[in-house]
């Protein structure tokens, strides 16, 4: 039918099935500004204005807005400098959202722009509350909605004609290294709580620098403000055909017979494959370095399922709904079998064997007999004699969740083969370099075949550290020789994708009268699902990461007692895998919590009780003497330690001594207020092995092409390799053109995972920026009449390079002069980096809780971290990082949870029944930087991405024990837990 649109005030008309929705139309023509997420609309990603009100385009059809004005975040502004042709640039909302670092993917920015433009041209002054609201219908997964919601009321007083009263982006805390006026600190009341400022508590080394430390808008953040086609699916490309999978029904079953020949008959269908038509290669999904440390257990598709949700068949159709329809046609014959839903009866000894191919390879101790995909024993110290110097053991279980990753653009891949015959790969994935690589034997081609592209991606958490699908458009592509998009509904999100582990941990703790712990001890029996994919990594950093943190006193702190033994184990349900923390957040529920039951009832003071057994600076690292995740340990030494200062700085934030022990805090009728703290401690890269390259040119004006294996996955990366680059070369951040992650162009990296972009591939970039440095510096002398050996003596600032006596000459000048005039070069330097070390960034967390004692709600009223991730190379997206994190951690917390039933099917397949956290539902949020120098790193940094996972939970479930004195051993601490644990107290 013909259907007439006004979008953006123009007129289109278009030739589409009636039921082509508003999303499918607009997409179609070219707006890609607007997004999909999911079927429902319940993400929002799909948000435009119909005659200025907000709906999704997702759940109306075409037809609908016929007669109706739509408009989409195109419509709102651009770039202002065209060329030759100006424009009025930017929209306030645009505008405030790039300098507020509101952007993190971006996936879900322009629904948020054009929400928060409808709420302003109804109310130009609206409150921080209806801002919430306003935008309470579009989710977003990285933020914490934090900034977004600054950057609304920012672009409010904007448009209103006022100066915005939200002063310096940064609360600068110089200690004793300087003055610094301070930032106004007291903005209009309406304002209220939204205008907290990351604080940062600046070391030394900081003070003179132009770039690093400072809060620099993203690089890509103009780009993602308007909508532009960014994203993996923003492509269109003539023939493109529509990739479906069919997914099992069952549990565990064999695949007696297949037969698609009714959906080969169907019109419009190209390909249907299925076990029989593909190379039997045996692999691992887990996107990590070679060799993988983990089984190899997985096919393309296989005779056997082994989950709710695992591979049938794939189909490549026109259109997604000719798609649709084939998978139903496709007739399958089931031997079912009997299924492991709960991890307790994995290793049982009548336990049907869930893996029981000839082609499974094992690696370290797995045992596809025993169902074990990963069996870990690790023994620091004397564990036994630590008990027995104990004057109370204490001893008790604990659980955490499966959880989702909920990043808001779904797994998608389009694949088609070049002009050159080889098979380009555009993929929202964390790891391009890894795709490459294990592709090459599962699709049959070399690798030099194979190009893996990355653009942008909408949120990633480590669920695209995964090589999930890009099998599934390859092998389509490769069937049908034509372009293949293959995008995840979100119901596949929830069956078919990965998760994070969860597990049944105990703990075992000896401690002394004085607070000293003697020994401890976990045990964790972790769930991988169906297939083992980070199996072995993902639970050994749960010892790992958390346990080490906490090594004793005195002569026990010389040489601790730690133990820690786990079980991984294959069940029938989906698989779980990468996500944000790695396995960290698993390991500081139990033990965090375990520490605070063991204050209270020995009458210690919990926060004097943790720093009493905390690790210190220049001490080992206990467990990199005894484990490195199946390779030979490696002993390092722990150089800075902050975790005193951010006690100090949180405590005072969140008015600890105020609070804490306080009756009247507590009381609130029927509702009891409390406060809790855990301490927490991460990883920054694998040591020896995470590796990430650099190159960097100079061109004809001066500025810089940077080059860089590392992926943007919304954290800011590109923005932060171009400061570091920048500050070493002397120019400011515009000059430096960052292009990230594509396999024919730029460097190796091993990719976005373990918190290592900043450290890793941040050195690579110094490094490069270095070799380029001292090219300028001796054309330089040449053009100065200096004599080589004075180039070490020339300074690099401010786009010059300028020598003893005063003179200089512009990068512009020694560009063309390299370039076009004598002895030409091209200015140029290739650097890697593979770091020796893991320095670990610390924090501790605090959380205020309210509880309501009648129905077991609890809310969770503030959260404040304080960190220690060394030098921060830019506030701005570092503390969107904590932010974000907090948000994805206090889901763990209070309410997010993925079950399945005696059969293994998901009750959670959709974002209504599982609840990812809007703007309006969020708790006050505070971030503190405590830097320390980090001596490992050129400008001092250490992690900051995953840290924010793991203290908010153990934080919540301590500030629930001292609302009503009552433990919560699992989580989430949902209203029917909290309840229940009140009544059996």
């Amino acid at each position: 039918m013909n259907i007439t649109l006004k979008i953006n005030g123009i007129e289109y008309i278009i030739d589409a099935p009636a039921s082509t929705t508003l999303l499918a139309a607009l997409r179609g023509l070219g707006f890609h500004g607007v997004k999909f997420g999911d079927e429902q609309g319940l993400t929002g990603a799909d948000t435009v204005l119909l005659d200025g009100k907000p709906v999704n385009a997702g759940s109306m059809l075409a037809a609908q807005a016929e007669g109706h004005a739509v408009a989409t975040i195109e419509s709102l502004g651009e770039h202002p400098e065209q060329g030759w042709r100006k424009t009025d640039g930017l929209h306030p909302l645009q505008k405030a959202f790039v300098e507020s670092g509101a952007i993190q993917c971006g996936y879900c920015t322009p629904a948020q722009i054009l929400a928060a433009k409808s709420l302003l041209e109804k109310n130009p002054k609206p409150s921080e509350d209806e801002v919430r609201e306003a935008i309470s219908g579009v989710l977003c997964r990285c933020t914490g909605y934090l900034k977004p919601v600054q950057a609304v009321l920012k672009a409010a007083a904007v448009m209103r004609g006022e100066t915005p009263e939200d002063g310096e982006a940064v609360n600068w805390d110089l200690g004793n290294w300087g003055n610094r006026p301070e930032a106004p600190n007291s903005p209009s009341d309406q304002l209220t709580n939204v205008m907290t400022k990351p604080k940062v508590v600046l070391t030394s080394e900081t003070q003179t620098w132009k770039t690093v430390g400072k809060p620099e808008k993203k690089v890509d953040a103009i780009k993602l403000v308007q909508g532009k086609p960014a994203f993996t699916a923003d492509i269109d490309m003539r023939g493109m055909l529509h990739a479906k999978v069919l997914h099992s029904p069952h549990a565990h079953a064999l695949i007696k017979n297949i037969d698609a020949s009714k959906a080969l008959a169907l019109k419009g269908v190209v390909s249907v494959l299925t076990w029989k038509d593909l190379p039997r290669v045996v692999y691992s999904t887990a996107g990590q370095s070679d060799p993988i440390p983990g089984p190899l257990d997985a096919f393309s598709l296989d005779h056997k399922v082994r989950f709710v949700g695992d591979r049938v068949a794939f189909v490549a159709a026109e259109t997604p709904e000719i798609a649709e329809q084939a998978l139903a046609l496709i007739d399958v014959e089931y031997e079912i079998l009997p299924a492991i839903i709960d991890s307790r009866d994995a290793m049982k000894p009548d336990a049907v064997k869930i893996h029981d191919e000839p082609e499974y390879v094992n690696f370290a101790d797995s045992n596809p007999d025993k169902n074990l995909a990963a069996h870990i024993r690790i023994d620091i110290g004397d564990v036994n004699k630590g008990f027995a110097e104990a004057d109370e053991i204490f001893e008790a279980e604990y659980e955490v969740p499966k959880v989702q990753h909920g990043h808001i653009e779904p797994h998608v891949c389009v694949t088609y083969w070049d002009e050159d015959d080889r098979l380009v790969i555009r993929t929202s994935t964390q790891v391009p370099f890894h795709v490459r690589r294990m592709m090459a034997p599962v699709l049959g081609l070399p690798v030099k075949r194979i190009r893996v592209i990355k653009p942008r991606i909408g949120g990633g958490f480590g669920g695209k550290q995964e090589v999930l699908m890009e099998d599934v458009a390859a092998h389509l592509t490769i069937a049908t020789r034509r372009p293949v998009i293959y995008e995840y509904t979100r119901e596949e999100e929830f069956i078919a994708a990965r998760s994070r582990h969860p597990m049944r941990v105990k703990m075992k703790t000896g401690v002394k009268k004085d607070g000293t712990i003697t020994a401890n001890e976990m045990y964790a029996l972790s769930d991988t699902g169906a297939y083992g994919c980070h199996a072995l990594t993902v639970t050994g950093n749960t010892g790992h990461k958390s346990m080490a943190l906490y090594v004793g006193d005195g002569e026990y702190r010389k040489a601790p007692n730690i133990r820690f033994y786990a079980d991984v184990v294959y069940t029938n349900t989906p698989p779980a895998g990468a996500f944000r923390g790695y396995g960290v957040p698993q390991g500081y529920w139990p033990l965090d919590r375990h520490l605070e039951k063991i204050a209270r009832a020995m009458g210690f003071d919990p926060i004097e009780f943790r720093l009493k057994n905390a690790i210190r600076p220049g001490e080992y690292h206990p467990f990199s003497t005894a484990w490195n995740e199946g390779r030979e340990p490696r002993p390092e030494i722990i150089h800075t330690v902050g975790l005193e200062q951010c006690v100090a700085q949180g405590k005072a934030a969140i008015g600890w001594d105020q609070k804490f022990g306080n009756s009247e805090f507590h009381k609130q009728g029927t509702k009891r207020k409390g406060i809790g703290v855990a301490m927490v401690m991460q990883g920054t890269a694998i040591p020896y092995l995470d590796m990430g390259g650099a190159s960097i040119k100079m061109n004809d004006d001066g500025s810089f092409n940077m080059l860089v294996g590392a992926t943007d996955l919304g954290t800011g990366s590109d923005t932060v390799l171009a400061q570091m680059a920048a500050e070493v070369l002397g120019v400011p951040i515009d000059d430096m053109i960052t292009y990230s992650s594509d396999t024919d162009f730029t460097p190796f990296d091993v990719g976005a995972y373990a918190s290592s972009t900043t450290y890793i591939s941040g050195t690579a970039a110094v490094k490069a920026a270095q070799i380029v440095a001292e090219r300028i510096k001796i054309r330089a002398t040449m053009m100065l009449d200096l004599p080589e050996s004075e180039a070490a003596n020339i300074r690099l600032v401010d786009r010059k390079a300028m020598s003893p006596d005063g003179r200089s000459v512009s990068f512009a000048d020694i560009a063309l002069h390299a370039l076009h005039k004598a002895n030409q070069e091209q200015i140029m330097g290739v650097a890697s980096y593979v770091s020796p070390v893991s320095p670990p960034p610390f924090a501790a967390q605090f959380a205020e809780v309210t509880v309501d004692t009648e129905t077991g709600q609890v809310t969770v009223d503030k959260l404040v971290m304080a960190v220690d991730s060394g030098v921060i190379v830019n506030p701005l997206t570092a503390s969107g990082q904590i932010e974000g994190g907090m948000m994805q951690a206090l889901g763990y917390a209070v309410s997010e949870e993925m079950r399945y039933d005696s059969k293994g099917v998901a009750y959670e397949r959709d974002l209504e029944r599982y609840h990812l956290l809007r703007a309006d539902e969020m708790p006050e949020l505070e971030t503190i930087f405590v830097e320390t120098f980090e001596p490992s790193h050129p400008f001092g940094v250490k992690a900051v991405a995953e840290i924010p996972m793991d203290g908010v939970a153990p934080a919540v479930g301590n500030a629930i024990l001292d609302a009503i004195g009552v433990n919560v051993d699992v989580n989430p601490t949902t209203p029917e837990r909290v309840w229940k644990a009140i009544k059996h107290q």
